[in-house]
């Protein structure tokens, strides 16, 4: 019972909106109605500046770290560790204290990658910086970098309860960008330096 009480509690914490209550705190729109509607960062940054997307990464990252840390720490069997991730994540995506409408979950599975091992985290976060300086695209940047998570979870920590979850969390992640696929083959997708650039201007 204990097990699923901690998976309940990890999306629980999932649910939390980084995105909404940063821009409450902060007196701005509601991310999930302006922009492109999405509460992520890459949308905060969009309508509020550097400071409330800082804000918003940090906490959605924390919401896929502080739970699988501290079933590491207690010292759960893989499959609790792995269902945990997995509902921070889901929580995120789908959470139940904001109408189930969530973000794309890219934050939060860097944070249950970091939760991990912060060789893993370090890896996919690397993999997404080399992305974004070389193409210069934020989802693409992603898309890649949680591609290649469940190799680098296999060749660092190959345990197949967590390869297996973050196989799931790719593949949910994939369907969730699959507005910004469309985009990146059209070949209208945004980018890091235009987001940026934008931002920088509004506040001038």
């Amino acid at each position: 019972m204990s097990d699923y009480l901690l998976i309940f509690g990890s999306y629980l914490i999932g649910s939390i909106s980084s995105a909404v209550i940063v821009c409450r705190l902060l007196g701005l729109p509601d991310p999930r109605t302006e922009g492109s509607n999405n509460p992520g960062a890459t949308n905060v940054l969009r309508i509020g500046g550097k400071k409330a997307a800082f804000l918003t990464l940090a906490g959605d990252m924390l919401k896929g770290f502080l739970p699988v840390l501290a079933a590491n720490l207690i010292g759960v069997e893989p499959w609790v560790l792995a269902c945990m991730g997995l509902a921070a994540f889901l929580g995120h995506l789908y959470p139940v204290f904001f109408g189930f409408k969530g973000g794309k979950g890219v934050a939060t599975a860097l944070g249950v990658q970091f939760g991990l091992g912060w060789y893993i985290g370090g890896m996919v976060a690397l993999i997404w910086l080399i992305m974004a300086k070389v193409a210069n695209i934020s989802s693409l940047s992603a898309l890649i970098a949680m591609a290649l998570a469940p190799l680098i979870i296999w060749l660092l920590r190959p345990v197949p309860e967590l390869i297996a979850m973050q196989v799931m969390v790719s593949l949910i992640l994939f369907w969730r960008h699959r507005s910004n696929i469309r985009n990146l083959i059209e070949g209208s997708e945004g980018r890091i330096r235009n987001e940026i650039k934008q931002e920088n201007g509004d506040e001038k």
